[in-house]
């Protein structure tokens, strides 16, 4: 009995949770699959049996991520719960950090190491200099193409879906995105890697995509890391998954403002 009651009280906790925290993305799983794990740990942990954080009928967390990470990216991923989820859309248009290690001489269709190798090019004639240069055309207010591969919709599907099914996808039109900062931290051809402070909207593959055009050769991003979303940062904000508790999250929760709660 006494089980149940504190089962039931950490229940209560867990469902009264207002506010923003991150977890750390590991590389692999989709950002979906991390909240749905998340979801599970916690829900086992306050004492549901078989927890199904797919069912969105009679969800009894409410829970969601600010901004969708590549499966092949890890770092920052920002998480509301309750009337946090209010908060999300402040998330996905805020500022963002990443490290990503590009590599030259290979254009793969999903513009990353996931994807298929769809064209070959030299790249010996790339220089670490030349690479500094073309970066500066890539900062400030710029206008960027997506990726085929993402979480963009037609007709309520995510683009990335409809091609795995094998429909013709056409690329979304550019659009304005901004990029406050980016300096080339590494080169030793063909690898390459860079620190990037960007806008919302903006895709890393699409920049390392387009860089490699720009120095007459092709790219993809082999490596990607999120280091900062908002106020979150990957070293004192990310919580592990060994930290996926309640104890760990009321700690680490930054709660909504009054209008919100």
């Amino acid at each position: 009995m006494a089980g149940r009651i504190s089962s039931n009280s950490s229940l209560t906790k867990l469902q009264a949770l207002n506010g923003l925290f991150a977890i750390y993305k590991k590389q692999g799983p989709t950002s979906a699959d991390v909240l749905n794990s998340l979801k599970e740990v916690l829900l086992r942990e306050a004492g549901v049996e078989n927890p199904n954080p797919r069912k969105r009928k009679k969800q009894s967390l409410k829970m969601g991520h600010g901004g969708t990470l590549d499966s092949n990216a890890s770092g920052v991923l920002v998480v509301g719960v309750g009337n946090g989820t209010k908060m999300l859309t402040t998330m996905l248009s805020g500022s963002k950090k990443y490290v990503a290690v590009g590599q030259l001489g290979k254009a793969t269709d999903t513009l990353d190491a996931t994807g298929s190798v769809v064209l070959e090019k030299d790249f010996e004639h790339v220089t670490r200099l030349e690479v500094e240069e073309k970066l500066k055309t890539f900062t400030g207010d710029i206008m960027q193409v997506p990726p085929l591969y993402s979480a963009l919709k037609k007709d309520g599907q995510r683009l990335s879906v409809l091609l795995k099914k094998g429909h013709k996808v056409e690329a979304k039109p550019a659009r304005a995105v901004t990029v406050y900062n980016l300096t080339l931290q590494e080169f030793t051809a063909p690898l390459f890697t860079l620190d990037i402070e960007c806008g919302g909207g903006f895709y890393v593959r699409s920049l390392v995509d387009d860089l490699g055009k720009a120095l007459s050769s092709c790219a993809h991003v082999k490596e990607l890391t999120r280091t900062k979303q908002g106020q979150f940062t990957l070293e004192e904000h990310a919580l592990q998954e060994e930290q996926w508790s309640l104890e760990h999250i009321l700690r680490a929760l930054q709660p909504c403002p009054e209008a919100l709660s």
